[in-house]
């Protein structure tokens, strides 16, 4: 008699936590420079690290956990990730000496980065409506910083800083949901279902 398969079960515990907290400490390290509290060469070299460590090493762990467990969607999002926040530490480093990356490479790495994260955008529609936020977010972060490096408006920094806040406190909120919910047997932090219905298989 056939047995029905079963899925396999996940080489590790739900990393998307680790890669969301990491990304809230990264941001927490950018956010006295985005909203212009400081700018010393001091300042750049500590948040640089926070950005290698916690954005580009927590996020890496968290995406190849995540492809270990056969989840494509966030592994892909976590791995891809944290090499950008690896080029954050880079960039915050070379700074702190005086030295300024190329603008015309970064425009052209942020429109990449644009139309990437649009796409996966919608792809975490099927997933829950408050990841969808958290993307769109990530969405409009790009669209201001492409503005900004295309018509060198400072006015522009600012909301570049709130959204650089609102990631954060997006990232610590889902984060929690994952790791209290379970604990808790209840929706201590809600979280909404999906914003799209798949098509079922004909």
């Amino acid at each position: 008699m056939d047995h029905p398969q079963t899925a396999p079960a996940p080489s590790f515990a739900e990393p998307t936590p680790l890669g969301l907290l990491g990304l809230a400490v990264g941001c927490a390290a950018l956010m006295p420079i985005a909203l212009g509290l400081t700018l010393t060469a001091d300042a750049l070299r500590t948040a640089a690290w926070f950005c290698l460590l916690f954005g580009g090493g927590g996020q890496f762990l968290a995406g190849m956990m995540a492809l270990a467990n056969k989840n494509t969607l966030g592994g892909t999002l976590f791995t891809t990730f944290s090499f950008n926040w690896v080029m954050n530490w880079w960039a915050l480093s070379e700074l702190s000496q005086g030295r300024v990356p190329n603008a015309s490479v970064v425009l052209s790495v942020d429109v990449c980065f644009l139309v990437i994260f649009v796409v996966l955008t919608y792809a975490f529609g099927f997933v829950s409506k408050l990841l969808v936020a958290f993307l769109l977010d990530i969405d409009l972060l790009y669209v201001l910083r492409i503005a900004r490096e295309l018509t060198h408006a400072r006015a522009l920094g600012p909301a570049i800083a709130a959204c650089t806040v609102a990631l954060a406190l997006l990232a610590l909120y889902i984060a929690f949901a994952l790791l209290v919910n379970p604990l808790a047997g209840r929706p201590v932090f809600a979280v909404p279902g999906p914003a799209f219905t798949p098509r079922p298989p004909t």
